[in-house]
């Protein structure tokens, strides 16, 4: 029981510490101000959400390859984290976009991709949570985790492929100076650990909830075990 809380106390620590390079350490940028401080949340959550979908990647096909009811509850795990960084990429980017674009949202290629990434996984999680449980959600789920990946490179070179106002690449540019991209790397590794510890809490949650006895909860049935998953639903017995 103390390792979801450790894993968690790390992660907050080192987010603290990313905060404190980035409003303490990194000097404030000559054109755009205070408000680029945001870029550095900004870039690391998408980074930590691609992260994240490669993990239900990965998770999704070893369900269907092997009917693995953990790379199946690791990839319901990193769906949710994903959504989330992803949620958080998409709402840093509109507080920057609004000083420096003048609006909040403009249907720009990557904004637009993002979105759509965002729409993909957060269908996943709502596929997980309507369809009957089983091997037929997973395996629903699974296909879904799979394609969607797809959209994940499409974001990253969107700006290549369309003309679009987002900003091009800047570390692969070497554009930042040296304080600027050390604040980067450590606010970046911060948040990569800080998605890896939730998803470690997060699986570790849907241990509990597929070994939880049918009836734990009222008016909801518990989602099934692993033998489940491969066993798929019982069959339907006549005259009861």
């Amino acid at each position: 029981m103390t390792r979801p809380y450790a894993a968690a106390g790390a992660g907050v620590a080192l987010m603290l510490a990313a905060a404190a390079m980035i409003f303490l350490y990194a000097p404030t940028d000559a054109l755009q101000g205070q408000v680029q401080r945001i870029f550095y949340l900004h870039v690391s959550a998408a980074i930590a959400a691609f992260a994240s979908f490669a993990v239900v990647l990965v998770g999704s096909v070893l369900y269907l390859w092997r009917e693995s009811a953990t790379g199946d509850r690791v990839a319901r795990a990193a769906a949710l984290v994903g959504v989330v960084f992803t949620t958080v990429t998409l709402v840093m980017g509109s507080l920057w976009a609004k000083p420096v674009w003048g609006a909040y949202w403009t249907w720009d290629a990557r904004l637009t991709s993002t979105l759509v990434l965002w729409i993909i996984y957060a269908g996943y999680l709502i596929v997980r949570r309507l369809a009957a449980p089983g091997r037929q959600a997973a395996r629903y789920g699974a296909v879904v985790g799979i394609f969607g990946f797809i959209d994940v490179p499409i974001v990253y070179f969107s700006v290549e492929w369309w003309r679009t106002v987002h900003p091009g690449p800047v570390i692969a540019s070497d554009a930042l100076p040296p304080e600027m991209l050390s604040t980067f790397m450590f606010t970046m590794f911060c948040t990569l650990a800080l998605a890896a510890a939730l998803i470690y809490i997060r699986y570790r949650i849907e241990v509990a909830m597929d070994r939880k006895p049918i009836g734990a909860v009222v008016g909801q049935p518990a989602p099934p075990s692993g033998a489940a998953l491969r066993a798929g639903p019982p069959p339907h017995t006549v005259g009861r």
